[in-house]
């Protein structure tokens, strides 16, 4: 029986070492991303020599951590090299550097010439993704001649001893159990990001559609793939959060956390499925995919009918002047009489969209680019504008900004201004006109922001008014079809 039982266990690990776990990804929209793969080992007694040429382009060195995934045996890494110079022909130029080699020039003939510099400076490469890959001009010499770039097509003996063909870790191992295994490899690296789209299609072909303001959701996740390495077969998790870019001396915490997030697949999942982890949310794509270098990949995982969305437009008579006063001082917010005193004559388009379940939404949407499509009365969709929407936990509304309205425009103006610096206070008499040069009524959300003084108080307003935060009110402004409304008030400020 302990025979039969040993045999087993002995075929047991035969299998798993024949069979390698498939990489997993933990990508986070902010260009960075956690690799877990798998790297057979044949370990024996003493210190061992293990190379590993499957990396990215855009490792950190720092972050590696090898161990072994069943805790059966410890590892010590007595050293540790990384190598990112793939053999090139300007590698082995310098390689060569100052011996002969043959040439085949332009019209066919070989002819021997040797290399004086070889123009190489060793390629740097940074954390985030870029580098510097620096060159001079190669000076060949032939037939006594020097020659600045290179004569013809150089023909090189053989590879150097040592030379890569890919980016490669070359470790000295220790190990307290020798054997056969699997041992898991992991690291942090650029070179991987992802990004949210969304495509939102309204159903009516405008205000005065009966079928009202509907839309169809979908969203995309577009993953894009710089790394320097195809990952075969792979897991992806994508995390959605303003995350901290951890230093080097942090990322063994980055690393169990992603490792702790690791969740079964079950079947008959959506292709991506979302939970929360720690401060973030994660996104887990319920099927392996082949993410190759150089590619950008598109994956469905949000799909909503006949959500309800609110059109606002929106008139701020002040918008794109408060940039020039962000600066002053109390004193000068209180004095300067031409404050805010501009108009914008533009009426913003938003969209809003409550993300709850009620609305057939209710998951947290992370950041990403939000377009709009309305169909023609012809049925053909039309590009009616985008957006960014920030991370939306469920049940807030998304608000975005997809352009001017035509027909719809508005003037500011101050018709009254009164000070008393002795007796501390300023009043202000505003009159906005919005005119409605469509064919259908609309309610215009008019926008005033109250930025003199802290303390305030509207004394007299044509129109009701709500307080949206501690300097700013909003009136809902009905206007007939071809139709103008004015709305006055007057402010108080004192200090």
């Amino acid at each position: 029986m302990k025979t039969a039982a040993l045999l087993a266990l002995t075929l047991a690990s035969l299998l798993s070492f024949a069979q390698p776990q498939p990489p997993v990804l933990t990508i986070y929209n902010q260009s960075f991303a956690v690799v877990r793969e798998s790297v057979p080992m044949d370990l024996q007694p003493g210190v061992n020599t293990v190379s590993f040429s499957g990396i990215t382009s855009h490792l950190e060195p720092d972050s590696v951590m090898l161990r072994d995934p069943q805790n059966q045996r410890s590892l010590q890494i007595l050293e540790q090299n990384y190598r990112n110079d793939p053999v090139s022909q300007e590698l082995l130029l310098s390689a060569y550097e100052g011996q002969t080699i043959d040439f085949i020039m332009p019209n066919g003939d070989h002819r021997k010439g040797k290399i004086v510099r070889s123009g190489y400076v060793p390629r740097y490469t940074r954390y985030d993704g870029g580098g510097v890959a620096g060159s001079q001009q190669p000076i060949i010499e032939m037939d006594g001649e020097l020659r600045f770039g290179l004569p013809g097509q150089p023909l090189f003996p053989s590879i150097t001893s040592d030379s890569i063909l890919k980016p490669a870790l070359n470790w000295q191992i220790e190990t307290d159990k020798p054997g056969r295994f699997e041992a898991e490899l992991s690291y942090v690296t650029s070179g991987l990001r992802w990004e949210a789209d969304y495509n939102l299609v309204a159903n009516s072909t405008g205000p005065a559609d009966p079928k009202g303001d509907t839309a169809d959701l979908v969203g995309w996740v577009t993953l894009e793939n710089f790394s320097g390495k195809t990952f075969d077969n792979a897991r992806l998790k994508l995390i959605a959060g303003d995350v901290q870019k951890l230093q080097p001396q942090q990322q063994e915490v980055l690393y169990k956390a992603a490792r702790a997030a690791d969740m079964a697949m079950p079947a008959g999942a959506p292709p991506v499925t979302e939970r929360s982890f720690d401060e973030y949310h994660m996104y887990t794509l319920q099927r392996s995919t082949t993410l190759h270098d150089q590619e950008t990949k598109q994956v469905e995982f949000v799909r909503a009918t006949g959500i309800a969305t609110r059109r606002v437009y929106l008139y701020d008579g002040q918008a794109g002047f408060w940039n020039q006063y962000q600066y002053y001082s109390p004193e000068q917010l209180r004095g300067d009489r031409d404050l805010g005193t501009q108009s914008n004559t533009k009426v913003f388009v938003v969209q809003e969209v409550v993300n709850s379940k009620a609305n057939r939404l209710g998951m947290p949407l992370p950041k990403g680019r939000l377009r709009f499509y309305r169909r023609d009365i012809d049925g053909h969709l039309e590009f009616t504008g985008e957006s960014q929407i920030d991370h939306t936990p469920k049940d807030e509304t998304i608000r975005v900004y997809t352009g001017n309205a035509f027909d719809l425009t508005g003037q500011r103006k101050r018709i009254d201004y009164r000070v008393d610096s002795a007796q501390r206070w300023v009043d202000e008499t505003f009159e906005i006109r919005v005119k409605n040069h469509k064919d259908v009524p609309v309610t215009f959300t008019v926008v005033e922001h109250l930025y003199r003084w802290s303390n305030w108080k509207i004394m007299q307003a044509s129109h009701q008014y709500k307080k949206t935060d501690a300097q700013r009110v909003e009136f809902a402004v009905p206007v007939p079809a071809n139709g103008e409304q004015v709305v006055t008030y007057t402010v108080h400020y004192s200090w």
